[in-house]
């Protein structure tokens, strides 16, 4: 998975950075033009570090993760 921002223009959303392979499914979440998106200081150190991780590889298969869930119910 990835975290990426972007911009519309004419219409469709323009990623910044690293493009998405053609055919990717994407969830878009859009602020209204006065909102801000601010996030703690330590939950952005967490997220840089988890982006971090992926960068490196260091991730896990969609059935880990679903196992992992079940142990927390």
């Amino acid at each position: 998975m990835q975290f990426a921002t972007g911009t519309v223009i004419g219409g469709k959303v323009v990623f910044e950075g690293t493009p998405l392979p053609e055919g990717a499914i994407v969830a878009i979440l859009a602020r209204e033009a006065d909102e801000t998106f601010d996030v703690p200081a330590d939950l952005e150190a967490e997220l840089q570090a988890s982006l971090a991780e992926a960068d490196r590889g260091e991730t896990m298969t969609p059935e880990e993760l679903f196992a992992r869930l079940r142990c927390v119910n």
